[in-house]
């Protein structure tokens, strides 16, 4: 059976290309909107943190209609650290649009996805995006973009695909480069004419893929897939299997069954091979799962999504403040929220650990876990996190670690400082190449050197440099890093911050809290430039005398303190140090308190 009137695909691209706003215009062309509708801008960034950052977290699934033609639409994160979303997404689509900036051309995620779209054997529609940019090098991009077809050994037939030209926030498109165009009809009939019509099999056991996993707290569970074969009815009883778990054998029926009509999810009695639909009665499905007729049981393959590369252990707060902010906060809540999180996400790996109230978390990098952390908190839990750790592996007897192909755009000027930075981290140049007065540098670097190089990377640029990383591979171990560490200014006593004991302790080193906030003994308060910790009394009060001079009553003037974020916080714990979360405040403390047992441990571990 020929699908005519139905084409699935998928939007990839590096993060901030302009995917989710290209999708607003295609929704809003393709009549998904009222004319006088009022509709936000990126209305496919549903989550509270994907509006507040401005970036995609989740895939999600929308569609349009076109001369007649249903086009399910799948928009996926640009973020490498949320890479397995655009994995399993792809089993969805037929075809791909790969965006790609005007200006910046193919970057390291870009290169991921489109590698991910060729194994699958995927056709690609190519859209340069951001055309009316002014620094916009529309015919290097094209001879970029093939290169890294060719690198990655494109098929003929994707090394062919189709150009289109667009500016997404404009909603235009044309087969032209010099020319702007004036809506978006050249990209529909590009969509049309390029990804044929599905072939499938309509008469064979209902067959679905689940790529998505949803949760409704009036139905529970929501399955999201293709229909691979068959037609699926409402009410229909079905056996769940999967291709790679042999064990998985799950019965029950389709509940409720739903089409996806732009951004809402419409109840049908029954869809064909082909549709995208999400599904309901299935309490314990799975992504990956094969949802499949009773009397015809056959799982489908699913892509194996690529293995986490850092990790963090997750555990119950025990300091003196614990309890005082948090709504879920033992380790039975812990527990249930972490292992709840693995049926969403598949990059996510959770596994209990020697100690009851501790869980060792995996994913694919800082901001990955630290989307985690605050979504958590965020719901009203209470934890405490360790620095995050890359994962080693043993190949041959050899240590392996995880690199990274970093690409950092740079003034001209500032190369010098990168290089240097680089080079503590064990970087290797590998692509050198200059974008009018600015410089494109690429490195190999071990994944875990690129902890924390962020906010000095803006410093080493003068806030105008630009830099993105995706996992490269495993490499040999590239031996201790060299790169230059703060010491920490730690809390002596419990109480409340004075700003007597504030003005005295900012000599020191920068403070992250100012007057008022309460405080522990072995809280981390702020750091120094001198590779030691410093204990330091920011309680002490002003001792009082019986007499009195007009200078010993001037007010004590206080330099700013600096309030970290959580990905600064994660950015800045040391080995010995915990990162304490709770719905109110984000705190870093030692791991132990007592500083003359502290004392003794440091003492120790320097004589083995």
């Amino acid at each position: 059976m020929k699908r005519e009137d139905l084409r699935n695909i998928a939007i990839i691209a590096h993060v901030d290309h302009g995917k989710t706003t290209l999708v607003d215009q295609m929704l809003k062309q393709g009549g998904t909107f009222r004319a006088n509708q009022v509709v936000e801008d990126r209305v496919m960034d549903s989550g509270a943190l994907e509006r507040e950052r401005g970036i995609t977290i989740l895939a999600k699934n929308t569609s349009m209609h076109y001369k007649g033609i249903k086009v399910n639409i799948v928009d996926t994160p640009g973020h490498a650290d949320f890479s397995g979303e655009v994995e399993r997404s792809l089993k969805m689509v037929s075809g791909v649009l790969l965006l790609v900036d005007a200006a910046e051309g193919p970057m390291p995620q870009t290169r991921f996805v489109t590698q991910k779209a060729l194994e699958l054997g995927l056709k690609l529609i190519i859209v340069v995006n951001k055309i009316d940019r002014p620094d916009a090098r529309i015919k290097e991009v094209e001879d970029e973009v093939l290169e890294l077809l060719m690198d990655l050994n494109a098929s003929d037939e994707q090394l062919d695909s189709p150009f289109v030209y667009c500016s997404g926030r404009e909603g235009t498109a044309s087969l032209d480069s010099s020319q702007a165009g004036s809506d978006l009809k050249p990209l529909f009939d590009t969509i049309l004419s390029h990804f044929p019509p599905l072939e499938l099999d309509d008469k064979g056991g209902m067959q679905i893929l689940v790529s998505s996993i949803d949760y409704n707290e009036y139905v529970g569970r929501i399955g999201i897939g293709r229909i691979e074969r068959g037609v699926a009815r409402q009410g229909q009883e079905v056996t769940v299997c999967n291709y790679n778990k042999k064990d998985v054998n799950l019965k029950g029926k389709l509940v409720n069954l739903y089409e996806i009509e732009g951004l809402e999810r419409v109840a049908c009695e029954s869809a064909s091979a082909g549709d995208i639909v999400c599904f309901s009665g299935l309490e314990k499905i799975n992504i990956g799962d094969t949802v499949c007729a009773s009397d015809c049981v056959e799982p489908a393959p699913f892509v194996k999504i690529s293995e986490p590369t850092v990790e963090m252990i997750f555990s119950v707060n025990d300091s003196p403040f614990a309890g005082k902010e948090g709504k879920f906060v033992t380790t039975r809540h812990l527990r249930e929220r972490l292992y709840r999180e693995l049926l969403r996400d598949v990059s996510l790996r959770v596994e209990d650990t020697d100690s009851a109230d501790a869980f060792r978390v995996s994913g694919r990098g800082e901001m990955h876990l630290s989307i985690l952390i605050e979504t958590m908190r965020r719901e009203g839990y209470e934890f405490q996190v360790s620095s995050p750790k890359v994962l080693f592996k043993e190949v041959d007897g050899e240590r392996y670690e995880p690199v990274d192909r970093l690409i950092a755009d740079v003034p001209e000027t500032v190369t010098g400082p990168v290089f240097q930075s680089m080079g503590e981290r064990k970087g290797e140049l590998v692509h050198m190449s200059a974008l009018g007065s600015r410089m494109r540098l690429e490195f190999l670097v071990p994944a875990r050197g690129l902890f924390g190089y962020k906010s000095e990377f803006l410093t080493d640029t003068k806030g105008e440099g630009v830099m993105s990383s995706v996992f490269y591979e495993y490499q040999p171990y590239k031996g201790e890093l060299t790169k230059s560490r703060v010491g920490s200014l730690v809390a002596f006593e419990t109480g409340e911050s004075v700003t007597y004991g504030l003005f005295n302790a900012q000599g020191r080193g920068t403070l992250f809290i100012g007057a008022g906030t309460p405080v522990y003994e072995g809280m981390v308060i702020g750091f120094s430039p001198k590779d030691e910790d410093i204990n330091l009394n920011v309680c002490k009060t002003k001792h009082l005398t019986n007499t009195r001079s007009s200078s010993s009553d001037d007010a004590l003037r206080l330099i700013p303190h600096k309030k970290m974020s959580l990905e600064e916080a994660l950015e800045f714990i040391k080995d010995d140090e915990l990162l304490e979360i709770t719905p109110k405040s984000v705190r870093v403390r030692k791991r132990i308190l007592d500083s003359e047992l502290r004392a003794k441990a440091r003492a120790k571990a320097k004589s083995q």
